[in-house]
């Protein structure tokens, strides 16, 4: 079955297994701790692995999943960081006839028709659920909901979310930790202002994260690589940053393909106006494409993860410059 996140609320008690996939790796961890929270697995019932240890823990896997708990209450079972090559051993656990836990299976970024989405997706008691970065309107829709009057937040100025949706939306688990912290700040005022944001985002230098994104893809080379210094001399995460920069190429897709500029912070404006310019959705297309390779290559080949994004931001950045220079000519 092909589920949404309503179908994951109402029905995560029905099923065997379901298969929580997708580029925001903070949503897939998300519904992992609310389907744990929702079923009431304890601790003692809980069996983790990671899909690499999948050929030499195969015989425990089994026997967590297909035996009852000696503690009493509902066993779950979590495979993480699972891949299509994995599809075959994971098919055979949820069909085991003595399955007794609920097998949650989580992934990156899975093709269409490939193994483990084509299992999950066509059966009748399991389940797939994409977890994809939010675009501004759900990001938007999230912000309002967090930062309600629940939080006691009155107010959010127009300059304020203009910047949130900005610089947030590449990992939900981020999002939110930000929103929480947001909301503790202005509690005694009730209302976020763009001063507060700017005070408040996550600690990866919010005017060098957009001078990195926003002169990358409008071919400013030299600040693209200033700005990457700076972040990752100030501790920026890398997988973070790929996670950016690919929500960031999405919104650049969807305003080549619609023709309208998003609503954006006004500093950035000019630049992104560029970019709409000498990017095509062909090009975009392609550099998703590579950014989901470079994620793999990051997670497999051993390489120092901060030389892969250094040499991927470098020679996107050189051929934006390029592109620019044709355009103008």
């Amino acid at each position: 079955m092909k589920w949404k996140e309503s179908d994951f609320k109402s029905g995560i008690e029905k099923i065997r297994a379901v298969l929580i996939y997708g580029p925001d790796a903070g949503q897939v961890d998300e519904y992992c701790d609310k389907a744990i929270e929702k079923l009431d697995i304890e601790k003692d019932n809980l069996f983790a692995l990671d899909s690499n240890d999948l050929s030499e823990k195969q015989d425990a896997l089994f026997a967590e999943s297909c035996t009852p708990s000696m503690f009493g209450g509902r066993k779950m079972v979590i495979i993480s960081n699972a891949g299509d090559g994995d599809a075959k051993v994971i098919n055979e656990l949820i069909s085991h006839p003595g399955l007794s836990a609920t097998v949650i299976v989580c992934g990156g970024e899975l093709r269409a028709g490939g193994g483990l989405r084509s299992l999950f997706e066509g059966g009748n008691d399991i389940a797939a659920l994409p977890c994809y970065n939010d675009d501004a309107r759900t990001l938007e829709t999230l912000i309002r909901s967090e930062l309600s009057a629940e939080s006691g937040i009155k107010q959010i100025t127009p300059d304020a979310m203009a910047y949130m949706t900005t610089h947030l939306g590449g990992d939900r688990g981020i999002t939110r930790g930000f929103l929480n912290k947001i909301a503790i700040y202005v509690s005694d005022k009730q209302i976020v202002e763009l001063d507060d944001v700017e005070k408040c985002l996550p600690d990866t230098g919010a005017a060098d994260t957009d001078d990195y994104l926003f002169s990358l893809t409008a071919g400013h080379v030299a600040q693209t690589v200033t700005a990457l210094d700076r972040l990752l001399y100030s501790g920026a995460e890398v997988n973070m940053l790929v996670r950016m920069l690919d929500t960031h190429f999405k919104r650049l897709l969807s305003a080549v393909v619609d023709g309208q500029l998003p609503r954006l912070f006004w500093k950035v404006e000019d630049k992104f106006r560029t970019a709409m310019k000498i990017w095509s959705e062909k090009d975009i297309t392609a550099v998703l494409v590579r950014l989901n390779e470079l994620e793999k290559q990051m997670r497999t080949t051993g390489m120092p993860v901060e030389i892969l994004l250094r040499d991927f931001s470098l020679k996107l950045a050189m051929r934006a410059a390029k592109m620019a220079i044709r355009k103008r000519n």
